[in-house]
């Protein structure tokens, strides 16, 4: 790799193996100062515009700076690629919201500049003060001018007078070490330009001070006190601070060896320190004072500006973490502690401006009031000329935004800016070294603490598990918390589990974390007061959700808007700390309220929302989860026919959206899988919303069934059931008990699937509901087949295929012609089986149905079997197995494992089959399903005895209790005709085994 030469400490330069490089035009010099001045980090396309056009960019600004970073990439592809090779990594990258100038191993005079200068100053600290001197002359050295010379702009020209700050600092840190290494008379000349060059650096006068009187010049040395005091009482109005005064005073009284004085202090009278007290009670917060203490470490005196932005909602202690850390690392700002209010959210008072601040840090820093300037560019330049080469530590709490603090920012390296605020602070990104540290609550223990700190540790440990609700009920915010846990010391009385008991009452908590005017309740208030209309509207309609978290769709439903607008409004309450970012793995970026900001966000929509403005809005959300649900389901089976759903309907979403949150059915419906009994539940308990609860737990079958999810589904269909029949819903409540016996299915409970079947059947025909017939008739052959009943199950079967046909649902077609199958197979009617499985398989494809495809290929596979060719069935189940891997389905990978397991074993592989029985066993017992458990057990067993390993018997046995619990007595008698011919005495043969079991 050729090496690039990025100077900044001069003219703006480019050298590539030591030969300069033409930039272009003004703009692109600007443009590649300003990320050179920020290597490695983001600069936004914004703060871009700002630097290359201050004075107002024109309306295609973008497009130019886009144009502007090609050309330059374009110069530094041509220049660093050598010949004949290929791409190089490029140094400018694109990364949202802007650009990335990438140094990889190439050099940047000012980082090595900064680089050497720490090296310097570890040398100091272990006392290797000559190589210190090296090392601060090879760093000075790097110098070729002034910093940026020719780059225009008032940004540019800001980021070269901190880098001219550095400097001047350095420089003195050089002149004082070699003074104290006596090498006074060599510096007389160089302190003498420095001095002349900078007349109101006050550490360099007095290093040119002390250096005089060493040498003998008593009076030049106090000629020089005297110029400088003239120059700051003339030109600021202030008096010498106390590096040149006690410097002054040394030689008045010609102290032999003058001790070398401080650097970077402020007169005593004008040294600031108005840091709050940190709260006695403050607790926990490791992690985030841990960071603090590592910016600090590692960035102090170091370009850029230290700055540290702690952000997060009201009431999460962002102030308290501010003012405890700013009191823990006080003693390293000399020149002191600036503390402001800026008061962004204030109920009372407007923020306070930039101009009133800097009026009242100037004076605190011993400004006089008439030295001041009224205008307010003017007044920030003196602020940072005052705060030039000092030490000092400025806290900004509640700041409401950038634009309030922007000219409150220091132009060195030596102080340290705290900011808090709700606002996330984005606009510092790529422009400073930030360090975000976003507060969220507390964790349980750190909560438990400081309720103890508070309320009292005995009073707090006598109950953990109510503390650990108490917790919990405040959102485990230090606000709430401490709310909490003063109440608990102004009532003796009471006890943590009678405050518990308070404030489960959600109408009320807020009233009781809410002391007069005060409290959690008026936090919320002011962040919710500064919404637009549209991001007010939307947050308290969120409230009425009553769901963990939820995607922008559910937000574009509740105020009819399109997703886009939903998602920017979403993003708006993301920024202001009243909603945040949920972690999902589904397609669709998840949000969430906290419970205290959901309460609020309830209350506001109960006070400036109509019942019918509510209502239409819940409607409209839940109406969305079940268009999107019914698609799902529709996409995972198959098919075209459209569910009737009584007495709602869908509400459409547009298609592009729902085939971009669909592609995967399966894992939209695990994103949304909380979210979804939370919405069933509050729907079975609203008689006006009963039917959403049903229409849900129907589709949301499709991943209670993939996923094993039996609780869910029988907690989602017992609620949506008693609704159904207490709101007098026929439809409804026929379909619940139909999903309820499907669930015995599914746990091969069949008797108590029958009766529930037989009443879901009486309903459907009440209501004359063809489809739902037919889908109550197949569940009942699967009954009957189960029993032996195989006569009346394909009766069923048959009148459950023609209701299929009559409703048009050729999905449900298929799944009835392989249940057909499956029985004409068992009725020893191989052929006819055979037909109607290809049959089904065809009638699955034709309805799309990827999982009907599936488990009637299965079907084939087991027709084959019982046909004679188990070679055919094992391949046709390892295609099978290949697509229950794909989708996911586990239960379908288990059948698939227990078809090629019983192909091998009947082909005399008995090994193999066992190998790939005992996987199959795995899969089964994942999903519970005992019936198919026993089945591979019986597998197991078979190919044991064709191994002739005595723990065949075992695996039989075994089978046969869970069959006979299960009341398969079908495969019951089949394992006894087996496990008699297994016990006798003599050879035995896979053939011999298939007689048995087909017999």
């Amino acid at each position: 790799m050729r090496e690039v030469l990025f100077g900044l400490l001069g003219p703006l330069d480019v050298q590539i193996d030591g030969v300069s490089v033409q930039l272009g035009g003004a703009r692109q010099r600007t443009l590649l100062a300003v990320l050179l001045l920020s290597p490695g980090r983001i600069v936004s396309v914004d703060s871009l515009i700002d630097a290359v056009w201050p004075s107002g960019a024109p309306t295609t600004a973008r497009n130019q700076i886009a144009i502007c970073v090609a050309r330059l990439r374009k110069v530094f592809r041509a220049a660093t690629a050598p010949a004949g090779s290929g791409e190089t990594a490029p140094l400018i990258t694109t990364s949202h919201p802007g650009y990335v100038l990438n140094p990889l191993e190439h050099r940047i005079d000012a980082v090595a500049f900064d680089d050497a200068v720490r090296r310097a100053r570890e040398l100091v600290r272990s006392g290797r003060n000559d190589e210190a001197c090296d090392a601060y002359a090879g760093a000075l050295s790097l110098w070729r001018g002034r910093a940026l010379e020719g780059v225009t702009g008032p940004r540019v020209e800001q980021e070269a007078a901190r880098l001219e700050e550095l400097r001047l600092d350095v420089h003195e840190e050089y002149a004082g070490l070699r003074l104290q290494l006596g090498r006074h008379r060599a510096l007389i000349p160089e302190l003498s330009a420095l001095v002349r060059e900078n007349p109101l650096r006050e550490q360099a006068r007095a290093h040119l001070m002390l250096a005089q009187y060493r040498s003998g010049r008593r009076a030049a040395a106090l000629e020089v006190f005297r110029e400088g005091r003239a120059l700051l009482v003339g030109e600021l109005g202030i008096e010498p601070g106390p590096v040149l005064q006690d410097m002054h005073d040394l030689v008045l009284s010609d102290s032999p060896e003058p001790a070398g004085p401080p650097a970077d202090t402020v007169p005593a009278a004008h040294v600031p320190a108005q840091l709050p007290a940190a709260s006695a009670s403050f607790t926990g917060r490791a992690g985030e004072l841990d960071a603090l203490d590592r910016m600090l470490d590692e960035r102090l005196g170091q370009s850029p500006l230290t700055v540290a932005a702690i952000s997060g909602i009201a009431g999460v202690g962002k102030t308290a973490l501010a003012v405890q850390w700013a009191n823990r690392i006080a003693a390293r700002f000399p020149d002191g502690r600036l503390f402001s209010d800026l008061r962004g959210y204030d109920e009372t008072y407007e923020p306070v401006s930039p101009a009133t601040t800097l009026d009242r840090f100037l004076r605190d820093l011993g400004v006089p009031a008439a030295r001041i300037p009224a205008d307010p560019g003017d007044r920030a330049a003196l602020y940072r000329s005052v705060l030039g080469g000092k030490r000092v530590l400025i806290v900004l709490d509640n700041v409401r935004s950038f634009r309030q603090v922007r000219p409150l920012l220091p132009g060195n390296g030596r102080c340290c800016v705290l900011i808090t605020s709700r606002d996330l602070m984005d606009d510092l990104i790529g422009d400073y070294a930030v360090l975000r540290v976003g507060l969220n609550a507390m964790s349980p223990s750190e909560a438990t603490a400081l309720l103890a700190e508070v309320a009292g540790a005995d009073r707090i440990t006598v109950d953990p598990g109510a503390t650990e609700r108490l917790g919990e009920l405040c959102d485990r915010l230090p606000l709430a918390l401490r709310i909490a846990g003063s109440r608990l010391a102004a009532k003796p009385h009471w006890s943590v589990r009678s405050l518990v008991t308070r404030l489960e009452d959600q109408r009320r908590r807020l009233d009781e974390l809410s002391p007069g005017e005060g409290g959690v309740r008026a936090g919320f208030r002011l962040s919710y007061r500064d919404l637009a209309p549209d991001a007010r509207r939307l947050y308290r309609r969120l409230g009425l959700l009553g769901v963990p978290d939820f995607a922008a769709w559910a937000g574009a439903a509740l105020v009819d808007t399109d997703p886009a607008h939903a998602e920017d409004l979403m993003e708006q309450l993301v920024d202001t700390q009243l909603l945040e970012v949920a972690p999902s793995s589904g397609p669709a970026t998840r949000y969430r309220l906290q419970d205290l900001l959901r309460l609020f966000a309830w209350e506001r929509a109960q006070e400036e929302e109509s019942e019918e403005e509510r209502t239409a809005a819940l409607e409209r959300a839940y109406g969305g989860w079940l268009h999107l649900a019914d698609t799902a389901r529709e996409r995972t089976y198959g098919g075209a026919h459209a569910m009737a759903y009584g007495r709602v309907k869908p509400y459409p979403l547009p298609d592009g959206l729902v085939g971009e949150l669909l592609a995967d059915p399966i894992a939209w419906f695990e994103s949304e899988r909380v979210a979804l009994g939370a919405v069933i539940s509050h729907c079975a308990a609203t008689d006006h919303l009963a039917a959403y609860a049903w229409g849900l737990t129907l589709n949301s079958t499709t991943l209670f069934e993939a996923h094993n999810y039996l609780e869910d589904w029988r907690t989602c269909a017992d609620h949506a059931v008693a609704s159904a029949a207490r709101t007098g819903d026929t439809l409804g409540e026929a379909t619940m008990l139909r999903s309820l016996a499907t669930l015995a299915i599914y746990q091969r409970h069949y008797e108590e699937a029958q009766p529930l079947l037989g009443r879901a059947l009486a309903l459907f025909d009440a209501c004359g509901e063809v489809h739902g017939r037919a889908v109550t008739l197949r569940n009942l052959a699967l009954c009957a087949r189960f029993s032996g009943d195989l006569d009346g199950a394909a009766q069923d079967a048959r009148e459950a295929l023609g209701g299929f046909r009559a409703a048009g649902d050729t999905a449900g077609e298929s799944h009835a012609l392989g249940v057909l199958a499956q029985i004409e197979l068992e009725r020893g009617h191989v052929a006819e089986g055979i037909a109607l499985c290809r049959q089904a398989i065809a009638k699955s494809r034709e309805a799309g149905s990827v999982r009907g495809e599936t488990q009637n290929t299965y079907r084939l596979a087991e027709a084959l079997l019982r046909h004679g060719d188990p070679a055919g069935a094992e391949r046709i189940c390892l295609r099978v197995l290949a697509l229950t891997r794909e989708d996911g389905d586990r239960l379908g990978e288990a059948h698939a494992l227990r078809g090629i397991g019983e192909a091998r074993w009947r082909q005399g592989a008995c090994r193999s089959a066992r190998t790939v029985l005992r996987q199959a066993l795995k899969a089964a017992g994942e999903v519970s399903d005992r019936f198919l458990q026993a089945r591979i057990e019986a597998d197991l067993g078979c190919a044991l005895a064709v191994c002739g390993d005595h723990g065949a018997v075992r695996r039989l046995e075994s089978a046969r209790a869970v069959f006979e619990e299960l009341r398969a007595t079908v495969w019951r008698d089949r394992l006894d005709r087996v496990l008699a011919t297994v016990t006798t005495p003599g050879p035995l043969t896979p053939q011999t085994l298939v007689r048995v079991l087909e017999s």
